[in-house]
């Protein structure tokens, strides 16, 4: 059944997207809210996809280079603007386009969509559509500040949309996942279900209440430095009040990947390994940093196993500092560690969007902060559940167990009890977690909070992490009179409205 489904589903994304280039993607000719052949059935999968893929691919690459767990061995002279943060308005800026994009695009479509007859009711993809969207929205305000929000998405009706304040975007999104959870759990009798068309969820319409109030609580916790606690809290009792609560489960996106070219699970194919575990080139220069290393060898941490590889020469874990010239004895790709077992299972292996271990760390935060009630004796509980989960996540030999033996360490950070600043213990082991699944978010994560300490920069980088990220040129040159100014130093010296 799922190899049928991404096979049809590959067909409906050539058929719908072919064309949508970054030149193309605000193509005035195409009415994305009347095309001219397609369906919610279709256009949810397509979007979803699109969105899977992204955050799998470039935005995981990113985020892993700006936290310091990736680097590049000395026989590669790959990534060299990554590895001296040259950031300008071409730089990933694949991750402005395709969400302005085929995300959006397909799921503006398939939320604006009404039964002709009037026999059907499509709210469960309107539900859908807006938590993805507010997903989405949420990493675009922190990649890039302002941008098209309440004109953004008619293409054809208005392809130069206004930008909108950062600030208002964020509560914004929050207000419509609150809607979004809430209708999820009162739809009409008529609806119709997506089922399998749901490659996330396969249409459980609670499972996607619990993932709209934990995208918001990621967002809530990410205000905590704005002052405006009431505000936070206020909408944390929203939450409670649709009873639904948080994610349950590692919450992934799977339409059915098979180890066919063009069919693997996104990431894999990323990073791991070509159709019949062919090698690909991105997988020979991707390899551990020294730091990353270290900082798991130090803590006895037994995830270093699954997040990364032992060296194929030597069979030792061994990483490299992020530089472009490194002394080549010792440091090939054969002889440093590349990306571990535990993130490249297999071409068929689930996508994580969205991990348990992110959502009890942020619960954790939350308590410690007084936005949700459990003490000191409750946040605990959650920080080690998160680690437990991450454990499980990655497939450690013991699981809970072994996550126990852990956590009860004295050591700062990792045990509860000998963690002085909580806050610092639980974005520490949220950056561990999200080691290769959504490091974008543990790279937002540090701009916010500065933790994990110690996190190095690149070494020819000037010394400075970047906070954000520049205006894609093909917007630049489209919407030049909308595009807010900006200077090549803002990427290091103007971060998200909430720092």
């Amino acid at each position: 059944m799922k190899a049928k489904l991404i096979k049809s589903t590959l067909m409906i994304l050539f058929l719908l997207l072919i064309g949508c280039s970054t030149d193309s993607f605000l193509d005035v000719n195409d009415n994305p809210n009347d095309p001219p052949i397609s369906t919610p059935q279709l256009a949810l999968p397509v979007a979803q996809q699109s969105f899977a893929s992204l955050n799998a691919t470039w935005m995981t690459y990113l985020g892993q280079w700006f936290v310091y767990n990736w680097a590049s061995p000395s026989d590669w002279s790959a990534n060299g603007d990554l590895k001296r943060y040259n950031i300008d308005n071409t730089f990933f800026s694949v991750i402005f386009e395709q969400s302005y994009g085929p995300i959006f695009r397909n799921l503006t479509y398939a939320e604006n969509y009404e039964d002709p007859s009037g026999a059907v009711d499509y709210s469960a993809y309107d539900v859908i559509s807006e938590t993805i969207k507010g997903f989405q929205y949420q990493y675009l305000v922190d990649l890039y500040g302002d941008i098209p929000f309440t004109e953004a998405n008619f293409r054809g009706e208005n392809p130069t949309p206004a930008y909108d304040d950062a600030e208002f975007v964020y509560k914004s999104v929050i207000d419509s996942l609150t809607s979004a959870a809430t209708l999820s759990l009162d739809l009409p009798e008529n609806v119709e279900n997506p089922g399998s068309q749901d490659i996330i969820f396969g249409g459980d319409m609670t499972r996607w209440a619990r993932f709209a109030n934990t995208i918001k609580l990621r967002m809530l916790v990410r205000l905590s430095n704005t002052n405006q606690d009431q505000y936070i809290q206020n909408q944390i009792a929203s939450i409670n009040a649709n009873s639904a609560g948080y994610i349950q489960a590692d919450v992934n996106a799977n339409p059915g990947y098979s180890d066919n070219s063009g069919q693997q699970n996104p990431f894999y194919g990323f990073v791991g390994a070509g159709p019949s575990n062919t090698q690909i080139s991105r997988e020979d220069y991707t390899v551990a940093t020294d730091f990353a290393i270290d900082y798991l060898k130090e803590t006895n941490d037994p995830r270093l196993s699954r997040i990364y590889a032992p060296a194929a020469s030597t069979g030792e874990f061994k990483g490299v500092p992020q530089a472009t010239s490194l002394t080549l004895q010792g440091n090939r790709a054969d002889e440093v560690s590349k990306i571990g077992p535990g993130l490249v299972k297999s071409s068929e292996q689930d996508q994580p969007i969205m991990l348990l271990a992110e959502a009890l760390f942020l619960q954790a935060e939350a308590m410690v902060r007084g936005y949700i009630p459990g003490g000191d004796s409750g946040a605990q509980e959650l920080y080690e559940m998160g680690i437990e989960a991450s454990f499980e996540f990655l497939g450690v030999e013991g699981g809970a167990e072994a996550a126990a033996e852990y956590y009860n360490q004295n050591i700062e950070n990792v045990g509860w009890a000998a963690s002085p600043n909580k806050i610092e213990a639980i974005i520490t082991q949220k950056y561990v977690a999200l080691n290769g699944t959504s490091s974008i978010e543990a790279w937002i994560e540090l701009t916010r909070t500065g933790y994990p300490e110690g996190v190095p920069v690149a070494r020819e980088s000037g010394g400075v992490r970047p906070v954000r990220l520049l205006y894609p040129a093909s917007e630049v040159s489209r919407n030049a009179n909308n595009v807010p100014e900006q200077t090549a130093q803002d990427v290091f010296t103007n971060p998200p409205f909430w720092k």
